[in-house]
């Protein structure tokens, strides 16, 4: 190699270096300017999105509509600029998603769930939202795969539903009540939860929430497991007879089915 072509290579990885250069002050100067860059959603996306999304999960009963949904936020998260509405209502979605899904799917629903709700809980800590359906998704995690994840994320799950209560306890109509009484009773046999703790909270709860059927279903199998079966039949009926809110049906069903199944341990 003569020492003619050696001086050319330098003179040209040095103009290449000049042009990268050039390019990255350019994008970085684009990007300073508030400029959205290419591929990005703006706002009127996100919000477009948003509400596509919300009318889709109004008819999460249909299991399709319900992945749309939840595609369709997917599709707008910006890891670059992240949005609190869009993130706390993702992690929302793939909680319902995830006990909607197939058994093989639902680790990975409720993993990206979680995630959302982290996400969304750094952005607004003084918002429940982020909060509670981050330690919702944890929560079916750790009844998914309780001795992989469930004792060690108790105290996560605790802090999260108490974060929500310190900021809003009517949140969800109480449920956080109903998450914390849940963990009270998943951990009566390796840990520290007891079923008398768990009635303070779903009669703390029913207090803020009483047509909030769920913690009812909750509040009777703790009753059930203290022996206080007139109580629990009290809380059965009181579901039984409840009529559905048209946009929780699904929920009602849920509490329904476990009423039932309450009410053969106790007849």
């Amino acid at each position: 190699m003569t020492p003619k072509s050696t001086a050319e290579q330098v003179k040209i990885a040095v103009l290449a270096v000049f042009v990268i250069t050039l390019c990255l002050q350019a994008s970085c100067s684009s990007t300073a300017e508030g400029e959205t860059p290419a591929g990005r959603p703006t706002p009127a996306q996100i919000a477009e999105a948003r509400a596509a999304a919300e009318r889709l999960f109004a008819e999460r009963t249909d299991l399709a509509k319900l992945r749309e949904a939840v595609r369709t936020l997917s599709e707008v998260r910006d890891p670059e600029s992240r949005d609190f509405e869009t993130e706390w209502t993702y992690a929302k979605y793939n909680f319902f998603l995830g006990k909607a899904a197939p058994e093989k799917e639902k680790e990975a629903i409720w993993e990206r769930g979680k995630t959302a709700g982290q996400i969304a809980a750094r952005l607004e800590p003084n918002r429940p939202e982020g909060h509670f359906w981050y330690g919702a998704n944890l929560g079916e995690l750790a009844k998914f795969s309780p001795v992989t994840v469930g004792i060690k994320s108790v105290d996560d799950i605790q802090s999260a539903m108490n974060r929500v209560i310190e900021l809003d306890p009517g949140y969800q109509s109480a449920s956080a009540f109903d998450a914390l009484a849940q963990v009270e009773l998943a951990t009566r046999m390796f840990g520290d939860g007891s079923a008398e703790k768990a009635v303070e909270y779903l009669e703390k709860g029913i207090e803020l929430g009483p047509e909030n059927a769920l913690l009812r279903a909750t509040l009777a199998e703790a009753y059930v497991s203290l022996r206080r079966s007139a109580d629990a039949r009290k809380q059965i009926d009181a579901v039984l007879a409840m009529q559905p809110n048209p946009s929780y049906i699904p929920e009602h069903d849920e509490a329904v089915e476990k009423a039932k199944k309450l009410l053969t341990r106790i007849n």
